[in-house]
């Protein structure tokens, strides 16, 4: 597979990732993409042995869109503490069939995972081993069935944009584990990490990477969406 690369430097490099693929090896043994960045970066420079590339930050399996990996140890650790301290902003794009009851707006739940299920659960207040859920929407357009939501998020919980638009009567298409009536074909849910933006951890300069949407029947209409 060619990667789609949105952004690569000295210290950092970015790819829009396929819905399915996962960050990460997983129990299925699939190829994971950091290991075709690796491949990419070792035949680019040719390098010799192992390539160094730190995973900073992970989307799910079934979500597509921007993925920021640091090429650096220095890289890494410094990027690590962008996300840490929430000095990255984080903009995501959702394909719902319901209309959110207003236009925008800001969700806070408590979102506790369930180890046995993998699933998350959104509660209105504290509950046991629950953790702090922030995130905004903003209804971009409408076009039959599908609103398009874009999402800012402020926290990073286990499937948190997926469970707190489901809590609002407004699960994602095809997204069956939070109350779609149906998958997609591909197994991909329609959420697509957007955007990143933060200061060059090294560089000290504005960094803006931006991700196109995956070309399917779902998000074509919505490509060239600013």
């Amino acid at each position: 597979m060619k990667l789609d690369v949105l952004y690569e430097d000295n210290h950092l490099i970015a790819v829009n990732k396929l819905a399915g693929i996962p960050v990460q090896r997983d129990s299925t043994g699939d190829e994971a993409l950091v290991d075709m960045v690796k491949q990419y970066i070792k035949k680019k420079y040719d390098k010799p042995g192992d390539v160094f590339l730190g995973i900073t930050h992970r989307i799910d399996r079934p979500v597509s869109g921007v993925v920021l990996f640091a090429k650096t140890s220095k890289a890494l650790t410094r990027i690590n503490e962008l996300f840490r301290n929430r000095d990255i902003r984080k903009v995501y794009w959702a394909l719902t069939k319901n209309r959110p009851d207003r236009e925008n707006g800001r969700l806070e739940h408590y979102i506790k995972k369930d180890p046995e299920t993998f699933k998350a659960r959104a509660y209105d207040t504290e509950v046991k081993n629950s953790k702090q859920g922030i995130l905004e929407f903003n209804l971009l357009s409408r076009l039959g069935e599908k609103h398009l939501l874009e999402i800012e998020l402020f926290t990073g919980r286990h499937h948190q944009i997926r469970v707190q638009l489901a809590k609002i009567g407004c699960p994602l298409i095809g997204d069956i584990k939070y109350g779609y009536r149906r998958g997609n074909r591909d197994r991909s849910v329609c959420l697509h990490s957007r955007k990143l933006e933060f200061i060059h951890p090294v560089k000290n300069e504005p960094v803006r990477i931006e991700a196109k949407p995956p070309i399917n029947q779902f998000w074509n209409d919505f490509r060239n969406k600013k």
